[in-house]
């Protein structure tokens, strides 16, 4: 049987966007809005509390997404730990498309690490992003959570693999966050089964640019974030998102839904570019930075 770490362990998660445009679940960016979560051990009960985005609104019982993530990940190292307290502050909005469940989930799988006496020889890092990504279901937002910065992800055969990629650092992302939401699953509903050949083989070769473009020539950002899968079909959940997306690129910025939406990203690439005075009435707009860490340990 496991035994626990004196004291509590904090852990910094970072926001994530996904798809990326033609990358639809299988390419993702890891942004500088960053969860900070302090977990510990108690003697018993569990106990919850939440300051910033989703206080009040999240459960305080073991639904909470971060406590199903730790007690999966102690399940795998044998760990039972009688009483947990569990304190979230959260920035990454909630139902944007920023990837906030993929943070609460890779936050939960490594606070629990954090606390079993060796964990990291119990469970490695594979395993713990395994976990995380079977617990997502995709891992196109897990793995930058996880790992930083640009990461291609996917599945072969039974297991996930994700590998990192460079970004160019004069590429700045621009988020775009509306006041409301949208559900992942609701986005998804609206995607057709089957899509054509000729759909399918220009965002293969899209997304294959893109890649280039992040890594270093982002004149081919604009081109390289065209896609035919996914956001187009999702205009009913969003309309005022995909009516944005198309005006940025109208203006010539490379702009894509961010996830499943209805945050929307562009993706500046010069000192010169001010995206964000197409921002509408209402809307929150920041200027990132693509964030090189995933989620880390604090002291």
């Amino acid at each position: 049987m496991a035994t626990f770490v004196r004291g509590p362990v904090r852990v910094s998660v970072p926001a994530t966007s996904a798809n990326l445009g033609p990358g639809f679940d299988s390419l993702g960016l890891a942004l500088s809005l960053r969860d900070e979560l302090t977990a510990e051990v108690m003697p018993e009960g569990l106990e919850i509390t939440v300051s910033g985005v989703g206080a009040g609104a999240v459960p305080d019982d073991e639904t909470h997404l971060v406590v199903r993530a730790m007690r999966a990940a102690f399940e795998l190292m044998d760990a039972d730990p009688p009483g947990l307290r569990l304190h979230c502050d959260n920035v990454i909005p909630h139902a944007r498309g920023m990837g906030s469940s993929s943070a609460a989930i890779v936050a939960g799988v490594v606070l629990a690490r954090a606390l079993v006496a060796g964990g990291q020889l119990l469970l490695g890092d594979d395993a713990l992003f395994s976990l995380a990504a079977d617990l997502e279901g995709h891992p196109d937002n897990v793995a930058p959570a996880f790992h930083g910065g640009f990461v291609i992800s996917g599945r072969e055969d039974d297991a996930w693999f994700a590998v990192r990629s460079g970004v160019d650092p004069r590429i700045s992302p621009v988020v775009f966050i509306p006041p409301g939401s949208v559900e992942t699953r609701d986005a998804r509903g609206l995607l057709p089964d089957r899509v054509s050949h000729a759909d399918a083989a220009a965002n293969a070769g899209r997304a294959a640019l893109l890649v280039a473009a992040l890594a270093g020539q982002p004149e081919h950002l604009m081109a390289a974030t065209r896609d035919w899968l996914h956001q187009d079909y999702r205009e009913p959940a969003m309309p005022e998102s995909i009516a944005l997306v198309h005006r940025l690129r109208e203006a010539g910025v490379p702009a894509v839904v961010s996830g499943a939406g209805p945050t929307v990203l562009a993706l500046s690439s010069t000192d010169t570019d001010t995206p964000e005075r197409h921002c509408p009435a209402g809307w929150a707009c920041h200027r990132l930075v693509v964030e090189v860490d995933g989620a880390r340990l604090l002291a």
